[in-house]
C-alpha cells in the first residue's frame, strides 16, 4: 500500500469534513481521515492556521468546519488531480 503525501492527507481530511455536510466531531474525523491522534491534531492545526478548516464548540461538543478557503483549496486540487491523472503523473 502507497503512503500518501501530505497534500493527499490534507485533501482527504477536507473532504471528509465536505461529505459529512461540512460538519464533522473530531473523532469521527479521526477515523473516516485514517489517521492517528497525533497525526490528525498535527494537521487540524495546520488547517486552521491556513483558515482552511475552523473548530467551533457549541454546548461543550467540539467540530470541525470547512471555511470557504477549505472549500477553493479543494476545488484547486480536484483540478489538479484531474489534470495529473490525464497525463499519468498521480
Amino acid at each position: 500500500m502507497k503512503k500518501r503525501e501530505r497534500v493527499e492527507v490534507i485533501a482527504d481530511i477536507l473532504q471528509v469534513v465536505q461529505r459529512a455536510g461540512g460538519k464533522i466531531k473530531p473523532t469521527h474525523l479521526l477515523y473516516k481521515a485514517n489517521l492517528s491522534h497525533d497525526a490528525l491534531k498535527r494537521y487540524v492545526d495546520e488547517l486552521q492556521k491556513s483558515d482552511l478548516l475552523v473548530e467551533t464548540e457549541k454546548g461543550g461538543k467540539r467540530t470541525y468546519a470547512l471555511t470557504d478557503k477549505g472549500h477553493e483549496y479543494l476545488a484547486k486540487y480536484r483540478q489538479f488531480k484531474e489534470f495529473s491523472d490525464a497525463f499519468g503523473v498521480s
